[in-house]
């Protein structure tokens, strides 16, 4: 039998290997089971493994990774603290569990050799199969017992024909049925607006590139944070993780930072994010299939080069950031009073300013923009659903996964085909109901195009 190893290819194994194909390794390995709990390990090996992918990257040294991904200062004392070297040995332990595990039929394998932090490259190649040995032919031993009559013969022969017939007749006819059932599910999957023209109508305008579609869940941890420190934190702080340096050298207490790096390890989801997305997740087609990650996994280049949906507002998910210029609604926070409102930047005639949920203690009320805007690269298209609150953020997705509403938005603004457009909305729920949205105002952007 013939079995798989890890044997190491040419030295120009790597350069064969293209710079997508590396990181879209790197991806699902930091997605993979084995980092479902370990924050720091998922961003040691994004980080290391996003270096390398830069052209002529040297080796990538000890103090880097300190500072860069543990926090420290960038002239810590090594000889004093080892963090780097302790979970550089567990996150070898993690990948090469992976290949192991998930990834054992990945065609490229990634480590990272000891005595240096740079991930490597290379294809995975079949070992040789060693010919069988051959076994000696026996001489045939004379048969001692009386042959039977042929006529003796044919009657269970033509038994077992009948037989072994109707078996596989038998068993056509459920492969027939189980290939009918699957034809259905899949059509169903790969249409999931079919009799619904207003849903098919947009579904369809969004994925007109024809591109990977990023679904993007909130990073509730972040926004944790920034409720503790009164703070909002930039993308580019985000992005580099520079609020976490921050933190650690503030006059914040010792026990106050470890709660806020606790907070940041945990990757906190609320419900209401998870359900937007999945609500999102639904109406996209299986073919090709949809990528759902994390805000802070998600790439600059993934941005440009995709569609996607961003769930949450910039506080949860600081990568609405880059559409502030585009957008009319801006979802944002009062870090000095505690409170999330919808910025209107530009009012119409009738229109407010700022539109906060008011505080009652016998309803949820709450406002939320859902944006339909190109990418940045203008390469693909961008869904933004933003919320005052998580359920407001479910209630947008709720909106744009309805055929009631959209044909009612499509009617409101006079148009077949969708325009990028962004609506805000009034969302409510009395107790024990379930959320509705009320579009309260909107703007097209024709223009854009």
């Amino acid at each position: 039998m013939s079995a798989t190893a890890y044997v190491p290819a040419p030295e120009t194994s790597e350069a064969l290997a293209s710079v997508e194909e590396r990181r879209a390794l790197i991806e699902r390995i930091a997605a993979s089971a084995h980092f479902g709990r370990s924050a720091r390990l998922r961003d040691f090996l994004l980080y290391v493994g996003g270096q390398s992918l830069k052209e002529g990257c040297p080796e990538i040294h000890e103090q880097e990774i300190g500072a860069k991904v543990f926090g420290r200062p960038s002239s810590y004392d090594r000889s004093q603290d080892n963090i780097v070297r302790v979970n550089a040995t567990e996150l070898r332990k993690r990948i090469d569990l992976y290949f192991a595990t998930e990834g054992a039929h990945e065609p490229l394998i990634l480590e990272i050799p000891r005595g240096g932090y740079k991930p490597v490259f290379h294809w995975r190649l079949p070992e040789v199969e060693s010919p069988a040995e051959e076994t000696p032919l026996q001489p045939l031993a004379q048969s001692t017992q009386r042959r039977e009559p042929e006529s003796a013969v044919l009657p269970s022969v033509s038994r077992a024909a009948h037989l072994w017939w109707a078996a596989v007749s038998l068993v056509l006819a459920i492969a027939c049925v189980v290939l009918l059932q699957q034809n259905r599910t899949m059509h169903k999957e790969l249409s999931p607006s079919e009799g619904k023209p207003a849903l098919a109508a947009f579904w369809t305008e969004f994925l007109r590139y024809h591109q990977q579609t990023d679904v993007v869940l909130p990073d509730d941890s972040v926004s944790v944070i920034q409720d503790i420190i009164h703070h909002p934190i930039s993308l580019e702080d985000y992005l580099t993780r520079d609020y976490m340096r921050q933190i650690q050298s503030s006059d914040v207490s010792v026990d106050r930072r470890a709660d806020l790096d606790q907070i940041y390890v945990h990757n906190l989801i609320t419900f209401g994010g998870v359900r937007a997305a999945q609500q999102m997740l639904a109406q996209i087609p299986a073919s090709p299939a949809p990528h759902l990650t994390l805000s802070r996994y998600y790439t600059a280049d993934a941005m440009k080069r995709n569609n996607v949906i961003l769930v949450g507002g910039k506080k949860a998910n600081p990568w609405v950031h880059l559409f502030d210029d585009q957008m009319n609604f801006i979802t944002d926070y009062d870090h000095e009073h505690d409170h999330a409102f919808v910025g209107n930047l530009h009012p119409k005639p009738g229109e407010q300013a700022t539109y906060a949920p008011p505080i009652d203690p016998n309803a949820l009320v709450g406002y939320s923009v859902v944006a339909y805007l190109p990418n940045p690269s203008k390469t693909g298209n961008a869904i933004i659903l933003a919320g005052t609150d998580s359920d407001a953020t479910s209630a947008a997705a709720e909106f744009l996964t309805s055929e009631d509403q959209l044909e009612r938005l499509r009617n409101t603004l006079h148009v077949q085909k969708f325009p990028y457009f962004e609506v805000l909305l009034k969302t409510y729920r009395l107790s024990g109901t379930s959320f509705n949205a009320e579009p309260v105002a909107y703007r097209t952007y024709p223009e854009i195009r």
